[in-house]
């Protein structure tokens, strides 16, 4: 039993450490919002995807509340409407670069699911290579997973 309350314990110092950590959410929110916009259309389902998508991920779950992650994907979608907006969100997506690789792919996955909603387009799988660039992930391998 001590093998696993050491895991579990692992993980939750995980989780833990990025509770308040608003370059993680800015960074998460900015992926799932270029994805949502790369096509110049924005619809419910999408926006829908994406906040579900975030709040289905554990750290992303266990760290903010409901209300703080529509507010930082709100504020990522506004900024993804203007081309100024979209490289400042590609900044808060490459501040992550220097993370824990798993959390890297979870971040682009999340952006893939978003870009999901009705077959990734081609507008949407160039954002998503340029989002797997920015967190230096290998979006084949994992848009195969």
């Amino acid at each position: 039993m001590g093998f696993l309350s050491n895991i579990l314990s692992q993980a939750e110092k995980a989780i833990n450490s990025y509770t308040g950590d608003k370059p993680f959410l800015n960074g998460v929110a900015s992926a799932a919002a270029n994805v949502t916009a790369a096509d110049g259309k924005i619809d419910d389902a999408e926006i829908d995807a994406a906040i579900a998508g975030m709040q289905a991920n554990a750290i992303v779950a266990a760290s903010f509340t409901g209300p703080q992650i529509e507010e930082a994907y709100t504020a990522a979608l506004t900024r993804a409407k203007t081309r100024a907006g979209r490289m400042e969100n590609k900044r808060f997506i490459e501040a992550l670069a220097a993370r824990d690789p798993a959390v890297r792919q979870d971040v682009f996955l999340i952006a893939a699911d978003v870009a999901d909603q009705d077959g990734i387009g081609n507008e949407e799988r160039a954002v998503l290579t340029d989002i797997a660039s920015l967190l230096r992930v290998d979006d084949n391998k994992l848009l195969a997973a």
